[in-house]
């Protein structure tokens, strides 16, 4: 359906539509990349990768990430000179097309929603298809605006609200794999509150160099020098 929105964008000389046949083409190469870590993170730990490849998937997040704000600028800076000189638009044949792209994507939502939670990666694809997805609403409403009312600026400006989404979309995306890449304590944890708990269990009087970070999404590692008392037993 990319395709076709890219041949529907020229014939109704659309930037929105462009846009977001640009934006379908990264889904497209997002689920290819997230499917590929998900394959590579499933391998066998070895002698030299003893977590084994489970950050497959947080660099594919990363990826994902930024190449959702790369997109994004291209669509600011042509947008813009668009609104230095409005073209003439065909409004029904840009919401006639925007409305099929809008199907394709619901569908894609709704296969990619049950893993959104528990996976970086699968929300780093989702949040792909959830964008382009509010880019084909705004792109059916500039449509239909267009052929009512002959707004041409309109075009210009869903494809600058497309391009906020797409940012919006992949920040806490990139805070986060970012923050996993750094090895940052995950952020429903407190390491305070751990020490804390573990300085609770009998027998434990110090605890060192604790450390806590996430290998990959739903697993998180922990290590720690806990001493003991001198009286305490050897369990």
């Amino acid at each position: 359906y990319m395709a076709a929105e890219v041949v529907g964008g020229v014939l109704a000389n659309s930037l929105a539509l462009l846009a977001d046949a640009g934006h379908m083409l990264s889904d497209a190469a997002s689920l290819g990349l997230a499917l590929f870590a998900i394959w590579i993170a499933r391998r066998p730990r070895t002698a030299s990768h003893t977590f084994g490849f489970h950050r497959t998937e947080i660099l594919a997040a990363l990826v994902n990430g930024v190449t959702l704000v790369v997109i994004a600028v291209f669509i600011v800076r042509e947008a813009w000179q668009r609104f230095q000189a409005p073209p003439e638009v065909d409004g029904p044949l840009m919401a006639a097309v925007a409305t099929g792209g809008l199907v394709v994507n619901l569908a894609g939502l709704i296969i990619l929603h049950g893993g959104r939670s528990e996976s970086l990666n699968v929300r780093g694809a989702w949040l792909h298809v959830l964008a382009d997805t509010l880019g084909s609403v705004q792109a059916i409403a500039a449509g239909a605006l267009i052929w009512a009312f002959g707004w041409r600026w309109v075009d210009p400006l869903a494809s600058l609200l497309i391009a906020a989404l797409v940012v919006w979309s992949s920040w806490a995306l990139l805070s986060e794999a970012v923050n996993v890449l750094l090895e940052g304590v995950p952020g429903h944890l407190d390491t305070r509150d751990i020490e804390a708990a573990m300085l609770e269990v009998d027998g434990v009087a110090e605890v060192h160099d604790l450390h806590v970070w996430t290998i990959t999404s739903g697993f998180v590692a922990l290590s720690a020098h806990v001493v003991p008392d001198a009286d305490a037993p050897d369990d």
